[in-house]
């Protein structure tokens, strides 16, 4: 299994219904075995520059490739990408 965690800063607080919109688009593509959009709940002590959260179970590599290269994704993208400031990635095989 593969965890997808994507984490993004919006470009102003104007910004974030609009971004978890979009994001949530990504939902509706088939390949994701557990697929959320959360607002950050800010409440680390040291660092809480992230606004939204990401987070998406996939079988395996195959399986992310196809989210990734659906046409959905490429519209959830096109929304928010002018919306976001900053996008960081982690792709984790899980353990056991």
């Amino acid at each position: 299994m593969i965890r997808h965690i994507v984490f993004f800063t919006a470009k102003t607080s104007d910004n974030l219904d609009a971004i978890c919109e979009g994001l949530m688009l990504l939902g509706t593509i088939p390949h994701s075995r557990h697929f959320e959009v959360t607002r950050n709940s800010k409440v680390d002590q040291i660092s809480n520059e992230i606004d939204v959260v990401v987070y998406a179970e996939f079988e395996n590599a195959a399986a992310l490739a196809a989210y990734k290269a659906h046409p959905t994704y490429a519209e959830a993208t096109e929304r928010v990408r002018p919306l976001r400031e900053l996008r960081f990635s982690a792709d984790v095989k899980a353990q056991g």
